[in-house]
């Protein structure tokens, strides 16, 4: 009888002579697989030529996808198009959110604007809809991107260093400013709805997609009052969801900008206290708004030591937020800054450094928006890899000085400020 030790050394063998393979994602009811080479036409009569397809997701198919010049569509095409049957919703959704919000106008005009080098909101290159062996189809023109951000995450240990997460969280920052000034909130940041772009060019640049759960919160001028509705308790990614949301409450600015913290949070210190029970929804809800109230508790049991202080400052600001308040962006941004700033880093309005840098090597595999929810369960459930215990001094601020709070998990919780 062979020992574990040796079956374990067996099983390291064979996974370095081979790939390990992977679960082909399931095709969604009412999609037919379309054959490279067709040619579809968009609602201002341009031409798209359809490439190989990359695979399946909830929301329908993505296919690599070029101009329409008569020839094949290249490995290296910096398009794609995502297709969905005319009966689902997400891509619906999304569609009305880049036609209204991505126009490439409109975001040159804003970068003008605010002087800004990047904006990690992909443009709206097209759409249209289509028959296809009698189904009716629809489909959406995108940039092609390349690693998502929870790879790079899950690859470098579960754990970025303070000045990734800080670059991360200021381009994540620019996106939303922007996508609430147009009376969108987002709802669902995580890394893996966080892309590198593709090219070398832009594999250091940083964009959110997924925009099948906006949510319009101030239509013509006039912001949605504050409601908890029992049935849409818990929406979004739960390890990172909004208070608000976790009552029921649809997202506003502050909570878009809560769940921007709880993700830099993660990417600090590799796992956040309620991860250990996310099956129990109304546990990481209390969880939450228990630690909202208690900041310095929460640094605490994420750090069990010295912490970052942008990020207490950073969700101690997001805390003190009423529900219609509109954020001072440059309040946050000046915080972020400054922390990059002391650790002798600056900030070139644009790129994001890794260590080891995301342009190290080329993505294996192809990331969308929508990813198959089999692949977005392995990524989530990749065994964590334990912390190095050993921190450079200038990746955390020193809070010994700060006064001691002390902890209490039978305290009831504040009611937040709506």
């Amino acid at each position: 009888m062979s020992t574990g030790k040796s079956a374990l050394g067996k099983r390291r063998a064979a996974a370095t002579k081979a790939p390990m393979a992977t679960k082909k994602p399931r095709k969604p009811r009412g999609m037919v697989e379309l054959p490279e080479g067709l040619t579809l036409t968009d609602l201002t009569k341009k031409q798209w030529r359809i490439g190989r397809l990359i695979g399946w997701g909830g929301f329908g198919a993505l296919y690599l996808a070029s101009p329409e010049n008569g020839s094949a569509v290249d490995e290296n095409a910096g398009h794609v198009i995502k297709v969905e049957p005319q009966t689902n919703g997400p891509l619906f959704t999304e569609l009305a959110f880049y036609q209204r919000v991505a126009k490439p106008e409109l975001i040159n005009n804003w970068c003008k604007s605010k002087n800004l080098k990047h904006l990690g909101v992909p443009m709206f290159l097209g759409s249209g809809s289509f028959d296809h062996k009698s189904t009716k189809l629809r489909f959406l023109v995108m940039e092609r991107f390349g690693k998502d951000v929870d790879e790079l995450f899950i690859s470098n240990g579960r754990k970025f260093d303070v000045a990734t997460v800080l670059m991360l969280g200021l381009r994540v920052l620019d996106a939303l400013e922007y996508i609430h000034s147009h009376e969108y909130t987002h709802g669902d940041i995580k890394g893996s709805n966080l892309m590198m772009g593709f090219s070398k060019s832009k594999c250091n640049q940083v964009y959110l997609l997924d925009y099948g759960l906006v949510y319009r919160f101030n239509p013509e001028g006039k912001h949605k009052e504050y409601k908890e509705d029992p049935k849409r308790k818990h929406d979004g990614t739960v390890e990172f969801t909004s208070c608000d949301a976790h009552k029921g409450v649809v997202t506003s600015r502050r909570g878009d900008l809560e769940i921007l913290g709880y993700v830099m949070l993660q990417w600090l210190c590799g796992r956040l206290p309620w991860e250990k029970n996310l099956a129990n929804k109304e546990y990481v809800g209390n969880e939450k708004m228990r630690y909202m109230e208690d900041i310095p508790t929460l640094m605490r049991d994420c750090f069990h030591g010295n912490h970052p202080v942008e990020i207490q400052r950073y969700l101690e600001y997001v805390s003190s937020l009423k529900y219609q308040q509109e954020p001072d962006y440059e309040h946050i941004r000046k915080l972020l800054k400054d922390g990059l700033k002391r650790r002798g880093f600056t900030d070139d309005g644009k790129s994001v450094k890794f260590t080891p840098p995301a342009c190290a090597s080329p993505a294996t595999a192809d990331v969308f928006n929508g990813h198959d929810s089999e692949q977005e369960t392995r990524d989530r459930s990749a065994r964590r890899r334990p912390a190095s215990r050993k921190r450079k001094s200038e990746d955390a601020e020193e809070t010994k000085n700060q006064s001691p709070v002390k902890k209490s998990r039978t305290n009831p919780v504040k009611k937040r400020a709506t």
